[in-house]
């Protein structure tokens, strides 16, 4: 592709913005043809090359004041998420005291980015976590599996958009975009996004179930021609979810996205990110891939609430000088 003119002037109608951003990459149409044309015309990724270059960043050495600097900036990234079916208003209002503050003996520990929650508790969690800057994430689309008509995904959507949610994040139809129908998928998320309004769209492809790189990386612009906000990994309910390699081939298409049109847009891993050494390596990645712009909350989350309590350890230790047992954070 050859780098076009940015895509610099503000446009207030979300649908020309997305015309201007296809024809600033040569999109020549929203057709299946068109797509097929653009999205298998991709470079192809190199999977030795990338698992190779995702090794190396993770073996990065990380001094001791820089890494207070990320473990604070991690957890400032955390979408802090439930999503099982016994989920209570008790739970999620524990779920969001804790977004709020992670660590309630240690001042000046950072809030978490979000909470993430079912629609039908957005305006409990909408309520908890009023006026404290913390976002509520809402999953919708059918969720997990995405296997249901438009129509039930839109007022999914709706749903959690009137109940308060801040970003919604949507599953693709993975069968179709499997079968090369890429239409139908562009169309939804395009659709889906409509019905956000303000809130903005998370598109998660589900990326275990892709199987491949290349896949991964047509997924992730198709994604983000179609208007999603953020592209995400995983529903973090199959796996793999987020792995190293991937996230660096999402980091990449935004990147890359960027330099073509001057549009920056976000990724989210989720599932599988347990540790503080995790959560570092992937903030390296997202320095030396994207680049360092990108490592702001509005730019890069993590769908990992299992990493909290490690990174909360962890920072302890930084700054107490000693390591705290995992009994001295909460839960939930």
């Amino acid at each position: 592709m050859t780098p076009s003119s940015p895509v610099t002037a503000p446009v207030a109608d979300a649908a020309a913005d997305a015309a201007a951003l296809r024809a600033a990459v040569g999109l020549g149409g929203t057709d299946n043809a068109s797509l097929r044309v653009f999205l298998e015309g991709l470079p192809a990724v190199d999977p030795v090359g990338v698992e190779a270059r995702a090794a190396q960043l993770a073996t990065r050495s990380i001094k001791k004041d820089t890494k207070r600097a990320l473990i604070d900036l991690a957890i400032s990234m955390v979408d802090l998420t439930t999503l099982e079916g016994a989920d209570t208003p008790g739970k999620v209002r524990n779920l969001c005291r804790k977004a709020v503050q992670p660590d309630r003996e240690v001042p000046g520990t950072p809030s978490t980015a979000a909470v993430c929650v079912y629609p039908d508790m957005v305006a409990v969690a909408a309520e908890a976590v009023a006026g404290t800057g913390v976002k509520v994430a809402s999953v919708a689309t059918a969720f997990p599996a995405g296997r249901s008509s438009l129509e039930v995904k839109l007022a999914d959507t709706r749903l959690a958009v009137e109940a308060g949610a801040d970003e919604v994040d949507m599953v693709i139809d993975r069968g179709a975009f499997l079968a090369g129908d890429y239409a139908t998928v562009f169309g939804q998320v395009e659709a889906v996004k409509a019905a956000c309004g303000d809130a903005r769209l998370k598109v998660i492809l589900e990326t275990g179930e892709l199987a491949t790189y290349d896949h991964v990386r047509r997924a992730s612009w198709l994604a983000l021609l179609a208007g999603g906000d953020f592209i995400k990994t995983s529903t973090g309910k199959i796996a793999p979810a987020a792995t190293l390699p991937v996230t660096h081939v999402m980091l990449q298409a935004v990147r890359d996205l960027f330099d073509l049109t001057g549009v920056q847009r976000a990724v989210k891993p989720a599932g599988g990110i347990r540790t503080t050494k995790d959560a570092i390596a992937y903030l390296v990645a997202v320095h030396e891939v994207a680049g360092p712009q990108w490592l702001d909350p509005h730019w890069f989350r993590f769908g990992a609430s299992g990493v909290v309590n490690d990174l909360l350890l962890q920072r302890r230790t930084q700054t107490q000088g000693h390591y705290s047992g995992p009994r001295y954070v909460s839960v939930d």
